[in-house]
């Protein structure tokens, strides 16, 4: 959960997601719309649906048991060398270099390291991140940098003074202004999104998102350039809504055809769907904005 979100807005999610899943055990019978649900609202979906997959090769290659050899974690589905070897040592105390975001950072300013290219700059810090790594200790070590990283040797406001590597820091007191200067923002590219959105006044018809791209396997409205037709005529009230939800790449427009009829209609559609309780809204997976609006409805 920590890939890519902030910690104090992955706490909740994450007291959640073990309540009901605390092992191994209890998540292997979880289908990916379980772990989507959970997952909903917190983004970037591809980790929940590496959960997924990562379970079922546990199940199938470990007998629902957490490998314990590097290669076998970094083998899993959205294990990469980082998180690896953070489980290595967190987990197992065992003596193996992490580079996350933030540790990169403390690296590199503690040991003055700079490259040309990002390929040879990852190639120098891992190499300088497996050097200072000690033999012993490694929790308190993994988890000490990774927290120094956090808040004290942050990207944009690193403090020197209270840094207990100050001393040895190549670059204590003289972060390069440039560094530290605030990034330009990103321009998103915009994509626009139309929606019907067809309810009763218990049930809601909702799709699930095929496409490989953002929102993959999560429960969406019909979108207008769905094969599947609905017949606006004979809903019993309509209303639009419009509204601007911003991703990591790209702003969607979404526009959102509100349908209300007195009955679930039949769809004719090779698509899985289903016509679900508003009050069951949150045992499935389904994109914070929309959500949002269903829990309007």
């Amino acid at each position: 959960m920590l890939q890519q979100t902030q910690v104090k807005t992955a706490i909740p999610y994450f007291n959640r997601f073990i309540a009901k899943y605390p092992d191994i055990k209890s998540i292997s019978k979880a289908s990916e719309d379980d772990i989507l649900a959970l997952w909903s609202g917190l983004g970037f979906y591809r980790r929940a649906q590496n959960i997924f997959k990562a379970k079922e090769v546990i199940s199938n290659n470990f007998c629902d048991e957490f490998p314990k050899k590097f290669e076998e974690i970094n083998s899993l589905p959205g294990v990469g060398k980082s998180t690896a070897g953070a489980i290595m040592a967190i987990a197992y105390n065992e003596s193996y270099p992490i580079l996350d975001a933030n540790v990169k950072r403390v690296v590199s300013r503690y040991s003055g390291i700079s490259a040309d290219s990002k390929s040879q700059l990852d190639k120098t810090l891992w190499a300088e991140s497996t050097n200072l790594k000690p033999d012993s200790k490694i929790f308190e070590y993994t988890q000490g940098i990774m927290d120094l990283g956090a808040t004290v040797c942050t990207a944009k406001n690193a403090d020197c003074n209270i840094c207990p590597l100050n001393k040895k820091c190549k670059s204590a007191f003289n972060i390069h202004k440039k560094e530290m200067a605030p990034s330009k923002l990103k321009q998103l590219k915009k994509e626009r999104m139309r929606f019907n959105l067809a309810f009763t006044k218990d049930k809601i018809l909702l799709i699930k998102r095929n496409e490989k791209r953002f929102w993959q396997s999560l429960w969406v409205p019909i979108e207008t350039n769905n094969a599947i037709l609905i017949d606006h005529n004979k809903a019993k009230s309509a209303r639009k809504i419009n509204l601007i939800h911003k991703l990591s790449h790209l702003e969607l427009l979404i526009n959102i055809s509100l349908l209300e009829y007195e009955q679930p209609f039949h769809v004719e559609s090779n698509s899985e769907f289903c016509w679900i309780n508003k009050k069951d809204i949150d045992s499935i997976g389904v994109p914070k904005p929309i959500k949002d609006i269903l829990l309007t409805l």
